[in-house]
């Protein structure tokens, strides 16, 4: 919110009259008139800026009046380039003004110029004339024009590469090539003018340059690079600088160019006075004969092995070694790109490679840098024929189980492995195997990782580890409890007390082997652990903690990922194995009460749709659904899935879906669901527990009815129940119903099936109608005539 000043003065902006708007502007010209702006002139443009920024419309200034704040981007005084570049940002050229007219009145081109003028292009020539301008202000020699005249220029260019590539020419690409190749491999090896640490009485003998120096400290005796430090730098030094950050971008990006007519010449040889010989290749003669772009290239393969090779001397501040990591991260990157493009570097990598990664790979603080690393053996490793084992056990067992609590590297990691994951999957046998430390990311900090695992858990799913994965995701409310105690047990003494019963379980050696299984590296030890529920009383303080809760809230989501995973991968065996991990879960999980929900609705969801894929399923696992069913308590604790484990034994428990499925089967089933319908329905609810829901008995009526519609022996048992059903509740309120309403539908559901059992063929025909009848959709077919009659009795209707 604004204050009531600002308000104001918004207000009055907002408000000015047009002919006070053109006497303004006829002032503002006149105090523009004189070399040096005046106090008012300058508090004219800020008032100017005021009234245009709030205007809601466009406005164009007078083409006097735009040529006077055109010519204060060529002022010396940063603060008048500031503010006329922010005036012209409100406003449009004057019409028949192209840009380029505009930019030919601005000299020198500065930043804030640049900047302008790249906001105000209308079209991809504009943008072209912009970069063909900022490329002749670098073809300039320096001594033509302001020392930091060329500073502001790649990042612009950068900013256009960025955006519309397409705006380069070939032409562009090669000059800008050449000139990078001057500014990284030629840059003056001498300080630059800094702050004089001998005093007042200063000589020209004092003023001598000093060489540049190493972060060590040491006398540099090669090219400079963003490594290298001194009490001041120049211009060409700084413009090594703006070039290493841009470089890899350029060396990405260069190749989507427009294909223009190229004048250049293709044996560049640079021009800069004063060049070093490099001590890093030998061959720099020979590499002026390549192209400009062949020749970008291994300047940067050479700059690159420079930055590796100071990266290993002793920084002597904390900020310069953060800068190390920061331009290994950047060099090895680079690499991995000049590789991509030229394979034949791959080789004269690769040594580097691997000894930097020997040096690195003990210390976890160079972890930023060593995914680099790991992303240049993925690229090239099977190529350089090199081992990749010792790379992949640190990436997927120490980062993940060592690194977990370290956010910007899981983001790292999770991005390292979303980039790859085809090349993971065919290459890398350790990707899959790791699923349980990779999960420790996702228990750790489950809102900020969820979305990326979310796209690589269907990775993950194989026929080896879907049984393990989902026990693995069903715990991870147990796992993101137990992260917790790890580090709650290295920071705290053991001698201290703990305060938590969960952390002394953590440090008991009769609990160890539980907590340990959770904290597995790899799978493959097995599919989950016995005492479950006394792992659960353990935690059982947990439950509220909030990284605990936001895990749990995650689960359900990618256990659907899963379960729309598997049934691509599955064969049946599989997937009955799944239904039995279902059934046995359901009543294990961690004692929160939203997680035990969800969860209980996603297994319901997919039982579903398990059993409609491969309805064999019901009688392959028919025993342990039998047994799921018959269990009382579950009518009570676990209604949702206990319905659709009763509906699924009624639905597909069928000679019609299965051969196999016996009048022995199906009256063991009914017997089973009788005896749990017949104990809801005459005994009073368990203490403790609610009333079943009318959806339990009416989905238990119906389940009997179709099984007795298939053994017709059966149909008097199930009259004789929906019989004295009625005639229990005609006695007023029962015991095991609290509604009324509720009591009315399961009364009228049961007159339903029992009026249908009066005959049975008719009941078989509604209850469990054959897939013949169900499938084919007769009023859409075209092929038959239903359709034409419905049309035609519906145009009757209407007619009438």
């Amino acid at each position: 919110m604004f204050s009531h000043g600002s308000e104001s003065l918004i207000k009055q902006a907002r408000e000015i009259q047009e002919s006070e708007l053109k006497k303004f502007y006829s002032r503002l010209i006149k105090l523009l008139q004189g070399k040096d702006l005046s106090h008012e002139a300058v508090d004219s443009l800020q008032r100017l800026h005021l009234i245009l920024s709030a205007n809601k419309f466009i406005t164009k200034l007078s083409p006097e009046l735009h040529g006077k704040v055109v010519s204060l981007l060529s002022s010396p005084s940063e603060q008048h380039q500031v503010l006329s570049s922010a005036v012209l940002r409100e406003t449009l050229p004057p019409s028949g003004q192209e840009l380029n007219n505009i930019s030919e009145k601005i000299n020198p081109l500065n930043s804030h110029a640049a900047a302008l003028l790249l906001s105000q292009a209308r079209s991809r020539t504009d943008l072209s004339s912009l970069c063909a301008q900022l490329l002749r202000s670098l073809e300039s020699r320096q001594s033509e024009g302001p020392t930091h005249a060329s500073t502001h220029t790649l990042p612009i260019l950068n900013t256009i590469l960025t955006h519309s590539p397409e705006c380069l020419t070939d032409d562009h690409v090669t000059l800008l090539s050449k000139k990078l190749v001057d500014w990284l491999r030629y840059a003056s090896i001498t300080q630059g003018s800094g702050s004089s640490s001998s005093g007042f009485f200063t000589g020209p003998r004092s003023r001598q340059p000093a060489p540049i120096a190493e972060l060590d400290g040491t006398v540099s005796g090669d090219f400079f690079t963003v490594l290298c430090v001194g009490q001041g730098f120049t211009d060409d030094q700084w413009m090594n600088v703006y070039s290493f950050s841009m470089l890899r971008h350029w060396l990405l990006t260069y190749h989507c160019v427009s294909n223009g007519n190229t004048t250049a010449d293709t044996d560049d040889r640079s021009e800069v006075d004063g060049s070093v010989v490099s001590m890093v290749s030998a061959t720099s003669s020979s590499s002026r004969l390549l192209p400009p772009k062949e020749r970008l290239r291994e300047k940067a393969f050479q700059y690159c092995q420079r930055l590796i090779e100071q990266s290993d001397r002793k920084a002597h501040k904390r900020t310069d070694v953060d800068l190390q990591k920061a331009c290994l991260v950047e060099a090895v990157c680079m690499l991995d790109c000049v590789c991509v493009e030229d394979a034949s570097l791959v080789y004269r990598a690769f040594p580097c490679i691997k000894a930097l990664f020997g040096r690195l790979s003990s210390d976890l603080s160079f972890a930023r840098v060593l995914l680099p690393i790991a992303q240049f053996y993925l690229n090239h490793g099977e190529m350089a024929a090199v081992d990749c084992d010792s790379v992949w056990k640190l990436v997927f067992d120490r980062f993940p189980a060592e690194m977990f609590n370290d956010n910007f590297l899981a983001h790292e990691l999770l991005r390292f492995l979303r980039l790859n994951l085809e090349s993971l999957q065919l290459r890398v046998q350790q990707y899959t195997q790791s699923f349980p430390n990779l999960l420790k990311l996702l228990a750790w900090n489950s809102p900020a990782m969820v979305d990326d695992f979310v796209d690589l858990l269907p990775s993950l799913v194989t026929t080896g580890t879907a049984v393990e994965l989902l026990h693995t995701l069903l715990d991870l409310p147990c796992l993101s409890a137990t992260l917790i105690l790890q580090l709650r047990s290295t920071c705290m003494p053991i001698s201290e007390p703990g305060g938590l019963m969960s952390l002394d379980a953590f440090r008991n050696p009769s609990f160890r082997g539980l907590f340990l299984f959770l904290l597995r590296a790899e799978s493959g030890s097995g599919d989950t652990i016995e005492r479950l529920s006394t792992l659960h009383d353990l935690l059982s303080e947990a439950v509220e903690w909030p990284r605990v809760v936001q895990c749990a809230q995650a689960v359900p989501v990618l256990l659907h990922i899963f379960f729309n995973t598997v049934v691509t991968v599955a064969n049946e065996k599989l997937l009955s194995h799944l239904i039995l991990v279902m059934l046995e879960r359901s009543n294990l999980l961690l004692d929160i009460p939203e997680y035990i929900t969800e969860t209980h609705r996603v297994f319901s969801c997919h039982l579903l749709r398990l059993c409609k894929l491969h309805p064999c399923l019901v009688v392959d696992q028919s025993r342990e659904l039998r047994e799921f069913a018959g269990t009382i308590a579950n009518v009570y604790n676990q209604e949702e899935i206990y319905t659709h484990v009763v509906w699924v034994l009624g639905e597909y428990l069928s000679v019609s879906y299965d051969s196999r499925c016996s009048v022995r089967l199906i009256t063991s089933c009914f017997e089973t669901l009788e005896a749990v319908l017949f104990e809801v329905t005459s005994s009073s609810t368990p203490l403790g527990a609610v009333c079943p829901a009318p959806r339990v008995i009416t989905t238990l009526m119906s389940a009997l009815a179709k099984l007795a519609s298939r053994s017709h022996d059966l149909i008097p048992r199930v009259s004789l129940f929906l019989s004295k059903l009625r005639t229990v509740t005609r006695g007023g309120p029962v015991c095991w119903c609290s509604d009324e309403d509720d009591l009315v539908s399961i009364v009228t559901r049961g007159e339903e099936l029992w009026s249908l059992l009066k005959a049975p063929g008719v009941a078989q025909s509604v209850l469990t109608p054959p897939p013949h009848v169900i499938t084919p959709k007769w009023h859409r077919d075209t092929n038959l005539a239903m359709p034409l009659q419905l049309r035609a009795l519906t145009n009757l209707t209407h007619s009438q």
